[in-house]
């Protein structure tokens, strides 16, 4: 194997594992199969990792770096830093972000169906855990201007929150793990598992290194985000959750850096075209060479440059024709606040109105008829307050961009 980027690969440590027989779950065969030695990981130190970076690597990841620079630029221009639409449009580029970490981990939703539960409305289970990945997103963001153990527990405390599903029980959300976790088809034993994590007391002082790593100034920026990801998940911190976490990381990281200031790019909708490529990578960082993984991410952040810029383009089209079929409506009319929303929320009611927009609720149900009468919105529900409205064309349009990267 020829080595592309150098770092101190993993050690191990040999342990044994004792299936508990007390649940009832497993037959004798499995027990005995499940018992038996493993090796758990023992992670490297990264703070003061020092190692030339090949040239042809290096420019890689500048030119994701400058792509991902150029689309910020873009989204700020196009749509005005002071303006209406900067905020929405960067929310639904946050969804669509969250959307695509949680699909590589199998967890699909449709655009609606995370809107519905944006809403406070009954969805699916993987609408609801999604969106518990976009307000852990937004979190990560939040704390992009201090990136330390504060920061990401509080990320996974927001993406675990009680009582939504999948979430931890309260005592685990938000704190490293006191238990062994693994990479693995099976639930019994971590024998044979493709990677298996830190025992819990590493778990801290390796963490505390990772965040020293990731205020260094003297690194390419892309380089840094890569291997801290990876590094991340070679800590596998927490009980669950781990691999949403460390992808929102990577977004904390490029804003603290000032790679993207406006917006959020879809970097894991780039990952998500090849996720076998990108587990590859993570397990060649564990053996010690970091090129695969900063190449993925390199390859990820062009992608996302490009395909964002073309969704933002698409979504602005919607809204451009939105505005035609409103021409003649006052300009003091509330229909002009709420047309930017419909990117971000493209299901609204009149509550999500009165809520977000300060809206009364007589304003906010003459702007949603209005806009119905002009075939802006649709009605896709039943009468009295179960009544959602919906832009189906930004709908179509974002599941249009998920079924794009299922299909790649």
């Amino acid at each position: 194997m020829v080595i592309t980027l150098s770092v101190p690969p993993v050690g191990y440590e040999q342990h044994t594992w004792v299936v508990d027989a007390s649940s009832g779950l497993a037959s004798r065969a499995r027990r005995a199969s499940g018992s038996g030695p493993y090796r758990s990981t023992v992670p490297a130190q990264l703070a003061s990792w020092r190692e030339r970076i090949p040239a042809d690597l290096a420019a890689d990841a500048e030119e994701a770096v400058w792509a991902l620079g150029r689309f910020d630029a873009f989204a700020q221009a196009k749509l005005g830093t002071g303006g209406q639409m900067l905020g929405p449009m960067s929310a639904v580029l946050l969804r669509t972000e969250s959307t695509s970490s949680s699909q590589i981990e199998n967890l699909t939703v449709g655009a609606r169906q995370l809107a519905l539960a944006e809403l406070g409305r009954r969805a699916s289970t993987n609408a609801d855990i999604v969106l518990g990945n976009v307000h852990a997103m937004v979190e990560a963001l939040r704390a992009s201007d201090r990136l330390d153990e504060a920061a990401i527990l509080e990320m996974h405390r927001t993406l675990m929150a009680p009582g939504a599903p999948g979430a931890l029980p309260p005592e685990q959300a938000g704190r490293y793990r006191a238990e062994l976790v693994w990479v693995g088809t099976s639930g019994l034993s971590p024998r044979g598992a493709s990677h298996v994590a830190p025992q819990p007391e590493l778990v801290a002082p390796a963490m505390a290194d990772l965040v020293a790593f990731m205020a260094r100034e003297d690194l390419p920026v892309l380089v840094q985000a890569a291997i801290a990801h990876a590094q991340f998940e070679t800590i596998h911190p927490f009980a669950d959750g781990n691999g949403r976490i460390g992808r929102a990381l990577v977004h904390a990281l490029l804003r603290s850096k000032g790679v993207l200031a406006a917006v959020a790019a879809p970097l894991s909708a780039g990952l998500l075209t090849d996720t076998e490529r990108y587990f590859d990578a993570l397990t060649a960082y564990r053996t010690g060479d970091a090129g695969p993984i900063v190449a993925q991410f390199a390859a990820a952040g062009r992608f996302a440059a490009r395909s964002g810029t073309r969704l933002v383009e698409d979504l602005v089209g919607e809204l451009d024709a939105a505005r035609d079929n409103l021409r003649g409506i006052r300009p003091q009319a509330a229909v002009w606040r709420v047309l930017p929303h419909l990117v971000a929320q493209p299901v609204i009611d009149v509550q999500y109105l009165v809520r977000e927009l300060g809206l009364g609720a007589m304003a906010a149900a003459r702007a949603l008829a209005t806009m119905a009468e002009r075939g802006v919105i649709v009605e896709r529900s039943g009468g009295g307050r179960g009544r959602v409205w919906q832009h189906s064309g930004i709908l179509a349009i974002l599941d249009g961009y998920a079924a794009g990267l299922r299909r790649r």
